[in-house]
């Protein structure tokens, strides 16, 4: 093929960043014709092999792009969210989602490096040893809708934030190795009197004892590709902002239930509903120092708080100030979370 020609079907090809968010959002995945090797994760990709190298781990997960983020079971290898193949999606990605996973280098060795614990764990059936389950636990449990996690809990290593190592035995593995396999980590120190820190420890071991074995698993597979995939962007994204709103209502319940209780301990304890309302001006005041919103949306905030906390029938617990401060922590988490920006329009 002659360069003229080559450069003309690379035109065809990428016409799409021109559209508009609504005229992008029409298209289908496989209309993308996005290609992984010429994307800017395709960088972020091989440092991970570089990284893996270094800890002279010689198995390499294989990397496709897919709708999210994934590694799947039974198969050795990472997907990787379509809208880090080309800035035109990432600032799709960004209008849409108000944020973009692994939209910098640094949360995209994060999140890699957690596939990665994902990928190497299936590649050498670690799962399946013994010490693995004593520590980790059955990986064979199923995964929660929710869990509620020990924000103050040292048994754990912290990672990717909101505390995912305690969703499932096999995420806090995921965790735990990606801490470990970081450059430069100084996890020997920062754990070491940590109770996690024999997690680290198991992990350093079983990575140890496989450096010189072919894994076992070597599948190729790849799941969900975006070549075969005949959804339109504006379905997947349809889809995805259920999830987001599905789960911004659970987090909403999550943090109600860690602040307040269940339980009305004794005759003067208050509602917690009440509580909220009546120190209302103090937490939009508090909130807006914290976080630059609209004072309309903390209100709507604190209005979906009451209503949830009068559902769940919670009470107020502890001494005034530290149910204060722990409301007011609570208040800035969920307006960072239910920050508004302007998106397409899009019938749910």
């Amino acid at each position: 093929m002659s360069s003229t020609r080559s450069s003309g079907v690379r035109r065809a090809a990428r016409s799409w960043t021109r559209l508009s968010d609504d005229q992008l959002l029409g298209l289908r995945f496989c209309d993308l014709k996005l290609k992984l090797e010429r994307s800017p994760v395709a960088r972020r990709v091989r440092r991970l092999y570089r990284e893996l190298d270094k800890r002279q781990i010689s198995f390499r997960p294989h990397v496709w792009l897919s709708e999210e983020w994934f590694s799947p079971d039974g198969v050795p290898g990472i997907a990787v969210p379509f809208y880090l193949a080309h800035p035109r999606l990432e600032r799709l990605e960004r209008r849409m989602m108000r944020n973009v996973e692994g939209g910098s280098a640094e949360s995209a060795m994060r999140i890699l490096r957690h596939e990665a614990g994902h990928a190497i764990d299936t590649a050498y059936r670690l799962r399946r040893r013994k010490r693995w389950r004593e520590v980790f636990g059955p990986a064979s449990l199923p995964y929660p809708d929710t869990y509620r996690a020990r924000p103050g809990s040292r048994r754990y290593v912290q990672h990717l934030g909101e505390w995912y190592a305690q969703s499932h035995p096999c995420e806090d593995f995921a965790e735990t190795f990606a801490v470990w396999l970081k450059p430069n980590s100084s996890w020997r120190r920062t754990y070491a009197q940590w109770p996690a820190f024999h997690k680290l420890e198991l992990v350093d071991e079983l990575l140890s004892g496989v450096r010189s074995t072919r894994a076992p698993v070597r599948n190729r597979e790849i799941v969900e590709p975006l070549r075969e995939n005949t959804r339109t962007l504006a379905e997947h994204y349809r889809r995805k902002l259920r999830r987001y709103s599905l789960y911004r209502r659970t987090v909403t319940d999550h943090l109600l239930e860690r602040v307040f209780s269940a339980e009305r301990n004794g005759a003067k304890a208050r509602r917690a509903s009440t509580f909220l309302r009546a120190h209302e001006p103090a937490l939009i005041k508090a909130t807006l120092r914290e976080f630059p919103a609209a004072r309309y949306s903390i209100e709507q905030i604190l209005r979906i708080a009451v209503e949830r906390a009068e559902k769940l029938g919670l009470w107020v617990r502890g001494s005034r100030r530290d149910a204060l401060r722990a409301a007011r922590w609570m208040v800035v988490y969920l307006t960072r979370l239910y920050a508004q920006g302007e998106s397409p329009t899009l019938a749910l």
